[in-house]
């Protein structure tokens, strides 16, 4: 199971930054939160950002202690903080930054899909995020860029400008 996003549903209203700190540290502190909320470049865009658990995870390979594992139950790449060594090698080597970095703690911050049950799902007012299983995700994934082709590629409608 994976998380797909849509940046089109989301209004920017962090609400997934503030339930996934509340989840993962007893309060709000969205500093601390396993996703965050990126504004686009355009007025009103905004895209949620996490660890993409990665079906090659170069942030695990690069772990010199083998503190990122995969959970057999829900398949997220979950950080085990009594191997961490605090090296910060998982984030030099995630290509997408989808790793912070809790320096308080000395710890890498990252999506664990809440065990299965991911509150950012669950509280995202707009369905922004959502929580399905891996070849829907790709699906989702490949409609996502399909539809965005024609703005990726730069084309116009003919006669258009």
């Amino acid at each position: 199971m994976y998380l797909a996003i849509d940046p089109a549903l989301c209004t920017g209203c962090r609400i997934c930054e503030v339930f996934c700190s509340f989840h993962h540290e007893g309060r709000i502190q969205p500093a601390r939160a396993r996703l965050s909320v990126v504004r686009g470049q355009e007025a009103g865009h905004f895209v949620p950002f996490t660890c993409q658990q990665c079906r090659r995870a170069l942030c695990a390979e690069a772990c010199p202690e083998g503190a990122i594992a995969r959970n057999p139950a829900t398949q997220a790449l979950e950080v085990d903080p009594e191997r961490c060594l605090g090296c910060k090698m998982c984030l030099l080597a995630c290509p997408f930054g989808g790793i912070a970095w809790d320096g308080e703690r000395g710890l890498p911050l990252k999506c664990d899909l809440c065990r299965g049950q991911p509150e950012c799902v669950r509280l995202c007012p707009t369905g922004a995020l959502r929580y399905v299983q891996e070849e829907r995700a790709a699906v989702a994934r490949r409609r996502t860029v399909l539809g965005r082709l024609p703005e990726l590629l730069d084309i116009h409608a003919p006669g258009g400008t």
